[in-house]
């Protein structure tokens, strides 16, 4: 992400929280972001991202807002319509981490990933199109994609433009039919159609020939691509 939209991206997260959040949660949440940007120090990070359901809900931001629809328009499929404020406050603090180092903040984001609870978790996945170096998360979006939990597929599979961006084919194809598999809604995963392979392709109709088998119904959406 290059500076001017990460800017962007500041300004359009700043008022989020202007507005969903009351002057004293808002201040808190301001001051802990400037504490972070000093760098991590004695587990500050873990402690502030633990303590974030104190100060916000779990109101959703609503997708008819002006502002997520400028959001995705310069993050394609990066809807948040969906998030609570919880998880925005949560994404916003992510970013506050300074990246200069790549190993002070890569060990820092891991540190979160591997002690976070559900909803922490849904947060990390969803903050992926936001976190420097991409190409260092490719791993823990697979490791989420092998996930059993409904809300983590979801962070990972629903209007979040990380999988479609940086997953290598297999690990695609794997997510791809894991959502079908998991009758999640797939019209809402970024970049469906522009990764459709000819491996996935197969796999996809060897599973539509399964369902039939047995006497399954089968999701129109998977007729739609074996027949793109």
């Amino acid at each position: 992400m290059n500076i001017e939209m990460r800017e962007q991206t500041e300004d359009l997260f700043t008022y989020f929280l202007e507005t969903r959040l009351t002057r004293d949660a808002y201040q808190w949440l301001c001051e802990s972001g400037a504490e972070i940007q000093k760098g991590e120090k004695n587990g500050q990070l873990s402690r502030v991202f633990a303590q974030i359901p104190r100060y916000a809900t779990k109101e959703l931001l609503g997708a008819q807002d002006k502002a997520i629809q400028e959001m995705e328009a310069f993050i394609p499929g990066y809807n948040m319509g969906d998030w609570t404020v919880e998880t925005l406050c949560r994404v916003w603090i992510l970013a506050q981490v300074p990246g200069h180092d790549m190993g002070s903040y890569v060990t820092a984001i891991e540190r979160l990933f591997m002690a976070a609870e559900l909803n922490e978790l849904v947060a990390l996945y969803k903050s992926l199109p936001l976190l420097q170096y991409p190409e260092h998360w490719v791993r823990r979006c697979e490791e989420g994609i092998r996930s059993n939990m409904g809300n983590v597929l979801e962070a990972i599979m629903y209007h979040n433009p990380y999988p479609a961006n940086y997953l290598p084919e297999a690990s695609w194809n794997q997510m791809i039919l894991k959502a079908f598999f998991t009758e999640k809604t797939v019209t809402r995963i970024y970049g469906l159609q522009t990764r459709l392979n000819p491996a996935l392709k197969t796999t996809l109709a060897d599973y539509v020939q399964e369902r039939v088998a047995a006497g399954r119904s089968v999701n129109p959406e998977l007729y739609r691509l074996l027949e793109g």
